[in-house]
């Protein structure tokens, strides 16, 4: 059985990676984790642990995280696949690396929005950066913002 660690960033570009996880996983057995790594809470200067309505409103976006990995995870399961999901925070490329090695991933499925000059420069690669890990192979999806 093959371990395949797939990145999702709960966006409609997810539909995008999915199509090629169900062809990849189709008729195989492998077992498969998804994973979505949140972005820490905001540091506020000031603030032990920041406002409450703050630590609400990010309350509120992990609990959408959340059911929209369980939905994904659920319809994979439909289709006779073995899947686990995970929601952690923390660095997107060292926390990825993490979970990668902690399931015994075999294969690393990402998207990857193509970001050019700036954005790219502000935003960084988690697909380039992965690539410099050399330890997994990535299957890497171009994906676009979907209208």
């Amino acid at each position: 059985m093959h371990n395949i660690l797939v990145a999702l960033d709960i966006s409609d570009t997810d539909d995008l990676v999915l199509d090629h996880v169900h062809f990849i996983a189709a008729d195989r057995e492998v077992k498969l984790r998804l994973v979505h790594v949140a972005t820490p809470p905001p540091d506020f200067v000031g603030y032990e642990v920041g406002p409450q309505y703050i630590r609400d409103a990010r309350a509120d976006e992990l609990k959408h995280e959340h059911a929209e990995l369980l939905r994904r995870r659920q319809e994979l399961s439909a289709l006779g696949c073995e899947v686990d999901h995970r929601l952690v925070m923390g660095p997107i490329v060292e926390t990825l690396v993490a979970e990668a090695g902690s399931f015994d991933a075999h294969l690393i499925i990402l998207g990857s929005h193509g970001r050019r000059g700036l954005a790219r420069i502000i935003d960084g690669s988690v697909s380039e950066d992965l690539l410099k890990e050399h330890r997994w192979p990535l299957f890497i999806v171009p994906v676009t913002a979907r209208p």
